[in-house]
């Protein structure tokens, strides 16, 4: 039996559509970000937490496993990820016990071991990733912040992204478009975010005197 026809099986399709589903929505992840978009941002604005108190029992489960502490699309990625190999192997055991299991007791189990799983997996990643959120700073808040362009240039038409540390020293990387009248800004120019609006920030070139009081760049690696 070759790899493709292990990856066709009935009791591993569940799996397998996983599996794919990782390079079709990692793709156009990649793809949106190239155009200076997020479509992990666009989701997670329709996200609530509630972190008021007064949230669903979804939203707790979100909560939970940290969808918001990592962008939603990364949550959906190491999610698929985990319950693709968790079945595969699943399933591997089940073979060399025995026979293979239905694909939906297979899939149940790769569920349930998925869950805890995934709040390592993204609790470990937040430590690695930039946001554009977190608990203890809104965005309203990288207003009057320093940054770097990151995916540029920024200027009148697709907007791009700028990589700005917040006051607690935390990475964000957040959607920004030049202010209007302003020079094109290149890919590593040092930025100043003056306003937000309409979901994205408006940026101006940083004066000199401002760059040395937050050194971004320098304290990057």
């Amino acid at each position: 039996m070759t790899m493709l026809d292990h990856f066709m099986q009935p009791e591993v399709r569940p799996f397998a559509v996983a599996a794919v589903m990782i390079v079709l929505v990692g793709g156009v992840e990649i793809g949106s970000m190239l155009l200076g978009l997020s479509i992990s941002e666009l989701l997670g604005q329709t996200v609530d937490l509630g972190h008021d108190g007064n949230g669903t029992g979804i939203s707790h489960v979100l909560s939970w496993i940290n969808v918001g502490g990592v962008p939603l699309m990364i949550c959906i990625l190491l999610g698929l990820g985990i319950f693709s190999i968790t079945g595969f192997l699943i399933q591997d055991v089940a073979r060399l016990l025995a026979l293979p299991l239905p694909a939906s007791a297979a899939g149940v189990l790769a569920a349930a071991a998925t869950v805890p799983m995934l709040r390592s997996s993204t609790r470990y990643a937040s430590r690695l990733i930039p946001q554009d959120e977190s608990y203890a700073v809104g965005l309203s808040d990288l207003v009057g912040r320093t940054g770097e362009v990151a995916v540029g240039p920024l200027d009148g038409g697709l907007p791009g992204r700028v990589r700005v540390k917040d006051v607690h020293g935390n990475w964000h990387a957040v959607t920004a478009s030049a202010a209007p009248g302003s020079q094109p800004l290149p890919v590593g120019a040092s930025v100043l975010l003056v306003d937000r609006k309409d979901g994205r920030f408006i940026a101006i070139a940083a004066a000199d005197e401002l760059v040395p009081s937050q050194p971004d760049s320098a304290s990057r690696k």
